[in-house]
């Protein structure tokens, strides 16, 4: 049973929640925030990886024999994404550090809604990294101009895949949901 569970919610009313696929979930406001919590830590599992991957990446360059010919933009270009990809570590691994907190006080959609928002952040923060880093990398091996060409076609892909596509899709199941069909159309 959940820390965040009380006394009374085994007696709670089935709430149907949100429908899926056609189907209705008959589970309560706290097991749907049991298993949104859940699929929240699955997902920053995925993306932390990543995270910790560049943030190693980008701690060793600093140790290069090369670092001490970057000229002033491309030190700068480092710093910047270094401390990006703290910050994003950062809001990524928040839910963690926000649960331990509120363990067994009856706040799991509370923390559900927080975690939500700083994996939102994190995300956009990775996304400026990424693009940081690879705007780097470019810079040093081909030439400025290449290197911000490649760096904006990074952070236009994140943002298309993270940002656009999800919003996209989100609005096709809306639109399908609306019509009764329950799944977005072709």
């Amino acid at each position: 049973m959940d820390e965040d569970r009380t006394a009374g919610d085994e007696d709670a009313r089935r709430d149907p929640g949100p429908p899926s696929g056609g189907r209705t979930r008959h589970e309560t406001p706290l097991e749907r925030a049991d298993r949104n919590f859940g699929e929240l830590l699955q997902e920053l599992r995925v993306t932390q990886t990543g995270v910790q991957i560049l943030f190693a990446f980008l701690l060793t360059l600093a140790f290069t024999a090369r670092f001490p010919s970057l000229d002033a933009v491309q030190r700068a270009t480092y710093i910047a994404t270094l401390l990006l990809a703290v910050l994003a570590a950062a809001l990524l691994t928040a839910p963690a550090a926000l649960h331990r907190a509120l363990f067994g006080r009856g706040a799991k959609p509370q923390i559900v809604q927080m975690s939500s928002r700083l994996a939102t952040a994190g995300l956009s923060v990775l996304a400026l990294a990424l693009a940081g880093s690879v705007l780097l990398v470019v810079d040093v091996t081909a030439g400025r101009a290449a290197g911000i060409a490649a760096g904006a076609g990074t952070f236009a892909v994140c943002v298309g895949l993270w940002g656009v596509l999800p919003r996209l899709a989100r609005r096709a199941l809306t639109r399908g949901q609306e019509e009764g069909t329950g799944t977005p159309p072709p």
